[in-house]
């Protein structure tokens, strides 16, 4: 009966134990390079949204969306930030250059002519920002901002293009670093 019971003895667990260290290790050092944003809670930034735009903007903050408007600004603006995740490769080809501004750009004038879209300094993160119209009487800006598969998004509409665009960038400048980290 021992011979049987020998068969089903384990081999040592060294070779196991050191193949599940070295796993560890590996997982452990990819996970301290992906660390996506520092914050990831939108209410921490609502006030300072806020006073970055002034105005009478009210706001409706919750954890993955801020949503700001002002009926009695200029161009009656809009805005919507979103936190989510988008790890399809964008960032990536984007870092690499494999994307490029003028590629994007090409994509977004395909849909609208005048769809028009600039770098974003925002690093750590890759981002951009598109200006486009929207019908006769809107128009629409969006800051797309990503870090290791965290994307955070700033929908702006107006009635005033330039006041779209310029909720947008205001945002991505003020609140962006804040959402971002180093």
């Amino acid at each position: 009966m021992t011979r049987t019971a020998d068969c089903f003895r384990r081999p040592p667990a060294k070779t196991s134990t050191r193949a599940l260290l070295v796993l560890l290790v590996s997982l452990a050092s990819s996970a301290a390079q992906a660390e996506g944003f520092a914050a990831k809670d939108l209410t921490t930034v609502a006030d300072a949204a806020k006073a970055a735009l002034g105005g009478d903007y009210a706001h409706r903050a919750e954890a993955a969306r801020l949503t700001l408007t002002c009926p009695t600004c200029k161009g009656e603006p809009m805005i919507d930030v979103l936190v989510s995740r988008q790890d399809d490769g964008t960032e990536a080809r984007v870092r690499s250059g494999q994307t490029t501004v003028a590629q994007l750009e090409k994509l977004c004038r395909a849909k609208v002519d005048a769809c028009r879209i600039t770098e974003l300094k925002v690093a750590p993160a890759v981002g951009w920002l598109s200006a486009y119209p929207m019908g006769a009487a809107m128009a629409g800006s969006t800051a797309v901002i990503l870090r290791d598969g965290d994307l955070l998004t700033i929908r702006s509409l107006a009635s005033d293009p330039a006041v779209a665009k310029r909720n947008a960038e205001t945002l991505a400048a003020s609140i962006a670093p804040k959402i971002v980290g180093r």
